[in-house]
This record gives C-alpha cells, structure tokens and sequence, in this order.
C-alpha cells in the first residue's frame, strides 16, 4: 500500500523543498486558499488599537487640586450637621450627616472606579485610568489608589507636589497604582 513514492508508505514528497509550509507548485506561499485581496493583519507586538502608543493629554497639577476642592466641597455639607449636631448634643444631626458622608464616600469610589471621574474630576474635565490600558480601574483598585494616597502625604506631603514636575503627572499613589490622570476636553 503506498500513497506517494513506491518506498514511501507515509505519502511524503521526495523533495524537502515541498514538504510541509513550502508553496506547491501553482500555489501561493501561505495556507489554503490563495491571500488575494485579503488584507495582511499585524502581528504580535504591533498596536491593536487605534492611537495606542500616542501619549495621552496629561491633567495639570492646578486640575488635579481644582477637582480635589470641589470634591471636598462636596463633603462640607454633611461634615458640617456632624459639627453641628456635636454643638447642639443633636444625635440626630449627627447620625445623619455620619451617614451622608460615608453614603458619599462610598458613591464617590464607586464612580471613580466604574467611570474614572469623581464629581470634583467631573467638573474640571479630567479622568483617572489606568497606564497601561486607558480603562477605569475598577473599583477595589481606586480603593487601593486612596489607601496609597497615604505615601503621598508622608514624606512632608511631597507625594502630593510630585505631578509638578512628574513626565506622566503621577502622585505616589499614581505611581504604585499604575494609574494616570488625563484630560477628557
């Protein structure tokens, strides 16, 4: 029983230079079907997505403490019926604005990890992402982001000045994160 050569039971060419990923004779190089027309796809390491590799427009060290104000705007209110309630021994003033700040500071994080903007980065047209991908970065990470914020503030606060003369405009936490805040205007 023989399918190639007489000597050859497996059916293999005799010439090397026709075996297994060399065009046969009348065939384009390649697999199957003739690749006319068929646009050739880029191979492994080369950019998927549009604009990749393009350094993203980087919030300024002035946006940064703009959206941080306004955010901690945002908390003054119910910060101030917790003083207040304290003044006036009011339990209840003090319950509710406990609740409204943890209710905000949660809802807070919880934006900031699903869309990368608080109300404050919102406001000022700015957006926290990840490095590496652009995408928010979900919400355990910009939990963890708050928790490094930390670092920032314990070197005499440096961490904080950082993005002044920072290439990427990273805070420590930014830095320990992988994460970048970027303009959206």
């Amino acid at each position: 029983m023989s399918f190639g050569a007489p000597n050859d039971p497996y059916g293999q060419p005799q010439n090397p230079q026709q075996g297994y990923g060399y065009p046969q004779q009348g065939q384009q190089p390649g697999y199957g079907y003739p690749q006319q027309g068929i646009p050739q796809q880029q191979g492994y390491g080369y950019p998927q997505q549009p604009g990749y590799g393009v350094q993203p427009p980087y919030a300024n060290w002035g946006q940064r403490v703009l959206g941080t104000l306004v955010d901690m705007l945002v908390f003054a209110v119910p910060y101030v019926l917790v003083i207040l309630g304290n003044g006036r021994a009011s339990t209840l003033l003090v319950a509710v604005g406990a609740i409204a700040l943890l209710a905000i500071a949660i809802w807070q994080l919880i934006q900031e990890g699903r869309t990368g903007q608080t109300i404050g980065k919102k406001a000022l047209g700015i957006r926290l992402v990840r490095e590496r991908d652009g995408q928010p970065l979900g919400i355990g990470m910009a939990f963890v982001r708050r928790i490094a914020h930390f670092l920032d503030s314990i070197a005499c606060y440096v961490g904080w000045l950082w993005p002044l003369w920072d290439s990427k405009r990273q805070t420590f936490a930014d830095k320990v994160c992988s994460s970048i805040v970027i303009k959206t205007q």
